[in-house]
């Protein structure tokens, strides 16, 4: 029986010795790239180009490798991520779909929205899918930039959208609005009959550290769909870590379904003003060699998800200008080039 014991126990060992060998690696591996990580950041934290940053996450696998915050700003405090929220929205409607509230991408719009429609309706209007909404081409006047203050000085969002001059056919040209996600939220609230800030809080409540703040909404009550959103940088983390993990939590429920993330992914069309690809509320471009997904808003309010190295980083800023038009916006994509050589490095 004593020898029947030691050989189990022998046995035992020689299991547990690569487990624990292996968690050691991973353990100073994550070491290594957070050491790699602080130089560079330090360099950010003193460089005048790079003031507006706030806040820098770098998580890999589900690991926080590393996050600072900058010039008094911390990772839990609140901050307006703006149209990164779009891809929020995007999810939303992902999820509708799974429930049966919404039939699909091909799905409508007008029969939806039909009491917010114009008298006299453009007919293009009843070609308008939930996809052209979510790829920016539902081929209506852009209602943001220069447009956006008349828009939200409108009594009615929903209804001055949908009465917008036609400058392409439905399905065309990438046309950036911020006014097609709000129809996104317009409808969601129509068929749930619920607010969509109730929905997101339900849908995306049980993913660990996501919570939504402050949220604008209209005059008839609906939340800004994409745009004026309130979430820390720890919380936008945690979306990205969703869509990194295929839509599931980590402790394996499903909330989005992997479908849904692939068909969000998939470039439908591109940026007139950046070349990026564009899907449902993501852009994708190729940056440190590696394919990177992401959320952008106004200022610098960045979370890029990179699945070749299981990578997901978040960068949120102050709202000084616009980061495509000054340049900043490029300086956070070399960052993140920075990050992705380092974590291929370790």
């Amino acid at each position: 029986m004593l020898r029947q014991m030691i050989r189990l126990l022998s046995l035992l060992l020689l299991f547990c010795m690569p487990l624990a060998a292996a968690e050691s690696a991973v353990a100073q591996s994550t070491a290594s790239t957070a050491g790699g990580l602080g130089p560079r950041l330090d360099r950010v934290a003193t460089d005048p180009a790079m003031r507006p940053l706030k806040t820098v996450i770098v998580a890999r696998d589900g690991r926080v490798l590393t996050e600072r915050g900058f010039h008094g700003h911390s990772p839990a405090e609140s901050t307006n991520i703006k149209s990164a929220s779009k891809s929020i929205i995007s999810a939303l409607v992902g999820i509708a779909i799974d429930k049966g509230l919404l039939s699909g991408p091909d799905q409508k719009i007008a029969p939806i929205l039909k009491v917010d429609l114009p008298l006299t309706p453009d007919p293009r209007l009843n070609d308008i899918t939930i996809g052209n909404l979510l790829s920016m081409q539902a081929g209506l006047d852009r209602m943001s930039g220069a447009n956006y203050g008349r828009w939200v000085s409108s009594r009615n969002w929903v209804r001055f959208a949908l009465s917008q001059p036609f400058v392409d056919q439905p399905g065309g040209e990438m046309l950036y609005s911020t006014a097609s996600t709000h129809l996104l939220s317009a409808i969601l609230t129509k068929v749930s009959r619920r607010s969509t800030l109730a929905l997101a809080q339900e849908w995306l409540g049980p993913v660990d550290g996501f919570r939504i703040g402050a949220w604008e909404r209209d005059p008839q009550g609906i939340y800004l769909g994409g745009n004026q959103m309130a979430m820390s940088a720890r919380s936008l983390l945690a979306f990205g870590e969703l869509y990194r993990n295929g839509g599931k939590t980590a402790d394996g429920r499903q909330i989005v379904s992997a479908d849904w993330i692939s068909q969000s992914w998939q470039p439908r069309t591109n940026s007139r003003f950046s070349g990026d690809a564009y899907g449902y509320g993501w852009f994708t471009r190729q940056i440190g060699g590696e394919e990177v997904h992401f959320a952008w808003g106004y200022g610098g309010q960045m979370l890029y998800i990179v699945p070749s190295l299981d990578l997901t980083v978040v960068m949120t800023s102050e709202e000084s200008g616009p980061s495509a038009r000054n340049g900043y916006r490029d300086l956070l994509h070399g960052l993140l080039a920075d990050i992705i050589g380092t974590v291929r490095a370790a």
